[in-house]
C-alpha cells in the first residue's frame, strides 16, 4: 500500500505538470503576505549574507520572492515532489538573470529533494538565518517533531516563519457534507484535512523553545463557478487528500450529488458559491 507521504508527492507532482499556478490564487496571496512579515520582521537589506532554509516551495512563488529579496543570501529550496522542484528551479532561473541584468551567482540557490520530517533530524544544528514555509505545514505528519528540528537548525536570533491553513478553512463544504450524512442517517465524515488553530502552533512552538511568538488569522473568501468548479480547483493544487472512508451504502456518485445541491442552496454568491480560507501566518524567535 502507497504510504502517504508518497501519496502527497505523487498529487504535487501531477499538479505540477498540470494546472498549479493557474489555479494557486490563495497560495499566491499567502506567500505575498508570508513575504511582508518577512521584509518588515528582518529589517533586512539587499547586502544581507542570510543563510534561509525555504520548506515546500512548490511552484517557487515564494523562492521567487526570496530571491529577489535577498540576492546575496544562501537558499536552500527544500520540496517533497521532483516536479514541484523542477518547475520552481525553471521560474527561479529565468528571472534571476534575464537579460544578464542580475549578477546573482546561480550556485547560491539549491533546490533539493526531500521529505522536511525526515531531513530535518540529520542536519547540523546552527544552520540557517532564516527558515519559512508558505502553505506546506499543513501536510506534517509530526508537526511537533518536527518543530522541534527546526529549532535546532536556527542559529541563535534566527526567525521561523510560515502561512498555513486555520480550522475555518472550507467550512462551507465541511457543512454541507454534514448535512447530506446526516440525512442519510450516516455519522459525518471529514472530507479533506483537518487544519491546526493557530494555538494549537502556538502551543507547539513553545514545547519546541520558540519565543516572540506573533500570529495573524485572515478570513479570505474566493468564489467559484459552481461546487464542482471548487473542488477541480482545490485537486490541481494537490489538495484533494481526504480523511473520509467511502461508505457502500451511499455512493459517491450519490454522495457528491447530494453534496452539490447542499453547498448551492447554502452558500451560493452571484457569481456561483463561495468558499473560505482561514489563513494562518506565524512567525517566533530562537532567541538562545
Amino acid at each position: 500500500m502507497i504510504s502517504r507521504k508518497a501519496a502527497i508527492a505523487r498529487q504535487f507532482n501531477c499538479s505540477a505538470a498540470g494546472l498549479y499556478d493557474t489555479h494557486a490564487h490563495v497560495q499566491r496571496t499567502m506567500a505575498d503576505m508570508l513575504a511582508d512579515i518577512l521584509i518588515k520582521q528582518t529589517n533586512a537589506d539587499n547586502s544581507n549574507n542570510l543563510s534561509l532554509l525555504e520548506i515546500g516551495c512548490g511552484t517557487g512563488i515564494l523562492t521567487e520572492i526570496l530571491v529577489n529579496r535577498w540576492p546575496h543570501s544562501s537558499i536552500t529550496a527544500l520540496d517533497i515532489a521532483p516536479a514541484m522542484l523542477l518547475a520552481a528551479e525553471q521560474r527561479v532561473l529565468s528571472t534571476a538573470n534575464p537579460a544578464g541584468s542580475n549578477d546573482r551567482p546561480l550556485s547560491d540557490i539549491r533546490f533539493l529533494l526531500a521529505d522536511v520530517e525526515k531531513w530535518a533530524a540529520n542536519m547540523p544544528v546552527s544552520s540557517f538565518d532564516l527558515i519559512v514555509s508558505s502553505a506546506c505545514f499543513q501536510w506534517l505528519s509530526q508537526p511537533q517533531q518536527t518543530l522541534n528540528y527546526l529549532y535546532r537548525l536556527l542559529r541563535p536570533e534566527g526567525i521561523l516563519a510560515f502561512s498555513t491553513f486555520g480550522p475555518d478553512t472550507f467550512h462551507e463544504l465541511h457543512t454541507a457534507f454534514e448535512e447530506v450524512y446526516r440525512a442519510e442517517n450516516m455519522v459525518p465524515q471529514r472530507h479533506g484535512l483537518s487544519f491546526q488553530s493557530a494555538n494549537q502552533w502556538i502551543d507547539s512552538l513553545t514545547t519546541a523553545g520558540f519565543s516572540n511568538i506573533q500570529y495573524q488569522c485572515t478570513p479570505l473568501t474566493e468564489e467559484y463557478a459552481s461546487p464542482r468548479d471548487f473542488l477541480l480547483s482545490v485537486k490541481a493544487v494537490g489538495a484533494s487528500t481526504s480523511e473520509a472512508v467511502a461508505s457502500r451504502s451511499l455512493g459517491s456518485r450519490r454522495l457528491f450529488t447530494s453534496l452539490y445541491k447542499e453547498y448551492e442552496d447554502r452558500f451560493s454568491t452571484p457569481e456561483g458559491v463561495a468558499a473560505t480560507y482561514d489563513i494562518v501566518l506565524i512567525q517566533a524567535s530562537k532567541t538562545q
